[in-house]
């Protein structure tokens, strides 16, 4: 990644993904950075921890046996691409920005639909 931060944002994202599959929250809302901004499918923003803790407590416990299926990760400029299932199994893209710490300071996600990707 640009930055000054020396860290493996592609593992942080690995790990973000194994901690969604675990149903991990606490360590899922550790890789965050505090004012983090989560843009999610739907059109939602939520903001800081409090926005993420109305966020993935739900999203977690409503997760199907095929949620957080990796598709593709991979660099791209400033970012992290993660093409994956989502807790409801649909394709999605979700884009990671980190801090200088390696935090997760932005995500924001897309639905992938008939853009090529792999069926979940």
């Amino acid at each position: 990644m640009s930055g000054s931060g020396e860290f493996d944002s592609i593992g942080i994202v690995i790990d973000w993904l194994d901690a969604c599959r675990q149903r991990r929250l606490a360590d899922l809302l550790e890789l965050y950075a505090n004012r983090a901004t989560l843009d999610c499918c739907d059109g939602g923003r939520f903001v800081g921890r409090s926005g993420l803790l109305r966020y993935w407590p739900g999203k977690l416990q409503a997760a199907t046996p095929s949620a957080f299926e990796l598709h593709e990760v991979l660099p791209e400029g400033d970012c992290v691409i993660l093409d994956y299932g989502n807790y409801d199994g649909t394709s999605v893209r979700t884009k990671f920005w980190f801090d200088d710490v390696g935090r997760i300071s932005r995500t924001r996600c897309m639905p992938l639909g008939g853009l090529g990707s792999r069926a979940a």
